[in-house]
């Protein structure tokens, strides 16, 4: 039960001290991350440190200013990666079907439950993580900088160091409307979301100390009432990915 607790304390740390980390820890952190399950073995996860200083800089201009992308004690992309068995496919004398979206999708799940995997390992140890989605605001430049060779995608970047600030537990939607039993009973969901909202607006206002009033409804009015990142499908199939 501690370590279920540990789990449901985490919080994104966007603030760390200068302490730094040691190759060791740094090394079975990811380890026990690529321990995880992974479909079909495949084992579609390359995770890319990125020390170079100028490097991380524009990263963390690509991801909206985000400047805990420099000062973390480590910072890594977390990539999609099927070059590396479609290299090994057509070694073996296969050939390699390119653009299959659920290829894509078994790559892409692989490389997140590697990753919070590797977090939950992290904040066992006391370290503080953030991911960065933002490193898809310009997924081509990254790949420049990372030199990533076609089929592989960096889906999200992660911050990982001491942390030099202790924020509130973010509240999450009540078990009573992302739970179900059976089927998708819609039951009762409104009055969830609800008295969610007023929780939100709780944390929010607490955290602020009365500047930010806002709830999750209007959260997700603002991120799905747009388009977001329309460049992705081109990017992706550039990258050769989820064509057919």
């Amino acid at each position: 039960m501690e370590f279920v607790q540990l789990l449901k304390s985490h919080r994104s740390i966007r603030k760390f001290t200068d302490e730094p980390l040691t190759d060791e820890m740094v090394n079975e952190i990811i380890s026990a991350g690529l321990a995880a399950a992974t479909s079909s073995n495949l084992q579609g996860t390359t995770v890319i440190r990125v020390r170079n200083p100028e490097t991380r800089a524009a990263i963390a201009e690509l991801a909206g200013g985000q400047t805990y992308v420099e000062t973390a004690g480590a910072f890594f992309v977390w990539c999609a990666d099927l070059h590396r068995s479609a290299e090994v496919c057509e070694r073996n004398g296969g050939e390699f079907s390119a653009g299959m979206t659920e290829h894509m999708i078994i790559a892409t799940t692989d490389c997140a439950i590697a990753a919070q995997s590797a977090v939950a390992a992290a904040e066992s140890l006391g370290l503080g993580i953030c991911y960065i989605g933002g490193i898809r605001n310009d997924p081509a430049k990254v790949t420049e900088l990372l030199e990533l060779p076609k089929q592989v995608f960096p889906v999200f970047g992660l911050c990982l160091g001491w942390p030099d600030q202790d924020p509130a537990i973010k509240p999450r939607l009540p078990l009573s409307v992302t739970l179900k039993e059976d089927r998708y009973d819609e039951t009762g969901d409104e009055a969830g979301v609800a008295d969610y909202d007023a929780k939100m607006r709780e944390y929010y206002l607490e955290r602020t100390g009365g500047k930010l009033d806002r709830t999750w409804s209007a959260d997700m009015e603002k991120l799905l009432g747009k388009e977001s990142r329309p460049h992705m499908q081109g990017y992706l199939n550039g990258q050769g990915f989820a064509t057919k």
